[in-house]
């Protein structure tokens, strides 16, 4: 059997050589950007909030999402009551949707509930309505909008940011 040996050098410059710092070591963390943090946690939360809207649209019986998690007040009552109304009808959302371009329009921290308004291009063209006794797509009209503005309060609550508010602007994008 034969011993492997590890490599070592007797170059003394290699043995005297000390360890170069670490980043982290040399240059100090800067704290996080409270208004920066907000923005990007309220964004996360309202893409979050979209992922949980297509499930819901997609389940015919509403239960498979998640969107408490995400929001609250009036967008979680009308997104509820919508996708109910939707469902009595025998019909599903399958497809997705594509949120493009969030950005934080107001950021007001000093309020006793933190809120942000994000702006977004919502692109629901790959969201199809699907009679669900039929399995085929549902005619829409052609003059729909399918990239439009919406504007989008999120709210941060002790549980985490919620939106609370969808607003469809009637303007393509």
């Amino acid at each position: 059997m034969t011993a492997v040996s590890a490599c070592s050098s007797n170059d003394s410059k290699a043995n005297d050589s000390k360890p170069s710092p670490t980043p982290s070591a040399t240059q100090p963390t800067k704290p996080a950007d409270p208004a920066e943090t907000a923005k990007k946690d309220a964004i996360a939360a309202y893409q979050a909030y979209w992922q949980e809207m297509e499930k819901l649209y997609a389940d015919s019986t509403g239960k498979k999402a998640e969107l408490k998690q995400y929001a609250a007040s009036t967008a979680l009552k009308n997104a509820e009551a919508d996708a109910k109304r939707t469902h009595d009808r025998n019909r599903v959302h399958i497809g997705g949707v594509t949120v493009g371009n969030p950005t934080v329009t107001k950021l007001d921290m000093s309020r006793e509930v933190p809120n942000v308004t994000v702006s977004s291009c919502l692109d629901i063209s790959r969201w199809q309505v699907v009679d669900t006794t039929t399995k085929k797509p549902v005619t829409l009209p052609s003059n729909r909008l399918t990239k439009y503005v919406i504007v989008t309060t999120v709210e941060r609550w002790p549980e985490g940011w919620r939106v609370i508010r969808d607003e469809p602007q009637d303007k393509s994008c």
